[in-house]
């Protein structure tokens, strides 16, 4: 999105601009069928005026035959520029969730603190596609602009009184519609916030719905989305409330001012200033003009909305990074030494830990909460709030994050799978078999209908939870960093599967820098020594079977 830092002005400006020539097209196309509009009232007052009241069946003709034209001319213009509306529109929206998506996945992380995924999915879908549609307001408040004019215009012609209510009228009428807007604008916002919030609970009960079932946790589950649902629908409500509040004011104000466009141009014809025809042509005009005030009261409120689903867009764009990149380059080769000095984050205090290249090292916690901190510290999903992380004696603070995770692999527990084939989540190619087999993946192709090409739903939901495990390892493994760091891989499978998968990810891995962040003693038993974490620093190391025997800490974490 550039340099300047995103504001939702700055949003609405940008999407006008990158679609500037569809806009332009658009705004053009829809100008020229209002022209033609606006004039329709003007040729059937001419009609009457030298064809009927004159008696000039030639003229008539001739006249009825210019308005035949300009309705096909209408037909056409209509067609394209809602057509180039419509593209631009859709266009802008589309960029607009590129942007943002590139922003969620930009590797200085940022955009997703404080937000559930639900909630960003809302915003890169029913966000973008309101700010999207700022387009479409825009090319039709041009054209219902165009309309406006040319009206006055010709109303100034018929009587300058007549021109003159117009003119003046109009931007009286635009202004106040411009100040009931503002209601709408703060409740569009608070409904947009509340919506998705509820979008972003219910992906989250999804997620987590068999966890629900387990612990028989549905009831509480249901009580929780029905409160979030209600708070939503309720934002939803006032919204609505304003919407059609502005929307009756501004018809009730549009009304009256055709009404008096119209009194105005009757008393005109009963003295004898106007025309018959001029007279339709003047009433025609003040019902045409119905149309384009609708479409500016409407404009207003699609830019309310917009603004407010701008500014929340602006907001993720805008978000503060995680993590700043570095200027330093990786070790070459990279040998996989890791070295952690006085590291503190989360759960972590002021932890020293050293691990040798090619080294298989297990660590146990007796706290979750450090063990996820270790985790975002080696993945530098957060830089430790003091300390230092080295690989290969450089600074992971000193690298960019998208080159660190060319070099280290974080396997979070709760990896999710994508939506393809089971092939498709772990990769292909000559090492596939090998990754699938340390992985006890192979068992679950063979027990899908169609092996590895059997589809994987959204999140691997047809799956069960050892599988999604079995399968998520292998797709660790098949990435080959040269440092792989997985976290409680086998929780979800039986001990005969948990046993396999200690060997196959000892073997697979041998020579290569690996940390097994797990308690699972099977896990723990093939590693080349284990450390254990307690109050956030190294309280035991050494070799698993030495800890069990001699540590009752190490112990009571890992049997119990």
């Amino acid at each position: 999105m550039g340099a300047e830092e995103p504001s939702g002005r700055n949003v609405l400006a940008r999407t006008v601009a990158g679609q500037r020539r569809a806009v332009v097209t658009a705004a053009l196309l829809g100008s020229a069928h209002q022209l033609g509009e606006a004039l329709v009232p003007v040729l059937i007052g001419i009609v009457i005026d030298q064809g009927v009241a004159e008696g000039d069946t030639g003229a008539l003709v001739r006249w009825l035959a210019v308005l035949a034209v300009m309705y096909v001319g209408l037909s056409f213009s209509f067609r394209f520029g809602a057509r180039a509306g419509e593209r631009a529109a859709e266009q802008a929206a589309h960029t607009l969730r590129v942007d943002l998506v590139r922003r969620v996945l930009d590797p200085r992380g940022g955009a997703e603190s404080g937000r559930l995924p639900g909630a960003l999915a809302n915003i890169a879908t029913e966000d973008a596609k309101r700010v999207g549609a700022v387009n479409m307001a825009a090319m039709l408040g041009t054209s219902a602009l165009m309309g406006l004019i040319v009206s006055a215009v010709a109303l100034l012609l018929i009587s300058v009184p007549l021109g003159l209510v117009v003119l003046l009228g109009t931007p009286v009428l635009l202004w106040l519609g411009h100040l009931l807007s503002k209601p709408l604008e703060r409740r569009s916002e608070a409904e947009q916030e509340r919506a998705a919030h509820a979008s972003g609970v219910a992906a989250d009960l999804v997620a987590g719905l068999r966890v629900l079932k387990g612990i028989g946790a549905q009831a509480a589950a249901v009580d929780r989305y029905r409160r979030t649902s209600r708070d939503s629908l309720a934002a939803t409500l006032r919204a609505a409330r304003a919407e059609a509040w502005q929307r009756g004011v501004v018809l009730a104000l549009t009304g009256g001012f055709i009404a008096l466009v119209a009194l105005i141009g009757g008393r005109l014809a009963v003295e004898g200033d106007i025309t018959l025809g001029q007279l339709v042509s003047a009433l025609g005009l003040a019902l045409f003009l119905l149309g384009p005030l609708e479409v500016l009261a409407w404009v207003n409120t699609e830019l309310a909305q917009g603004r407010a689903s701008a500014a929340r867009i602006a907001d993720v764009l805008a978000a503060a990074p995680g993590v700043f990149p570095g200027d330093r380059p990786l070790s070459a080769p990279v040998r996989g030494a890791l070295r952690l000095r006085g590291v503190s984050l989360g759960g972590l205090r002021e932890l020293d830990l050293t691990v040798a290249p090619g080294e298989l090292l297990g660590v146990a916690s007796t706290d979750p909460a450090a063990a996820e901190a270790l985790l975002r510290c080696l993945g530098r999903a957060d830089d430790p709030e003091a300390g230092v992380v080295e690989l290969d004696g450089v600074p992971l603070s000193d690298l960019d994050p998208a080159e660190l995770r060319t070099a280290v692999l974080v396997a979070a527990h709760d990896a999710a799978l994508f939506e393809g084939t089971l092939s498709d989540n772990i990769g292909s190619g000559d090492r596939m078999e090998r990754v699938m087999a340390a992985a006890a993946a192979d068992e679950v192709a063979r027990a899908l209908p169609h092996g590895s090409a059997t589809q994987v739903s959204e999140g691997g939901r047809s799956l069960s939870g050892g599988q999604r495990q079995r399968v998520a390892l292998a797709r660790a493994l098949g990435a080959d960093r040269p440092v792989l760091v997985v976290h409680d891989p086998t929780t979800a499978v039986d001990a005969v599967t948990e046993a396999r998968i200690a060997d196959g990810v000892r073997a697979f891995r041998h020579a290569r820098t690996t940390l097994l962040v797990t308690n699972s003693p099977a896990l723990l038993a093939v590693t080349d020594r284990v450390v254990l974490l307690d109050a956030g620093r190294v309280a035991a190391d050494g070799p698993h079977a030495d800890l069990v025997r001699a540590d009752a800490a190490y112990r009571k974490t890992v049997l119990a």
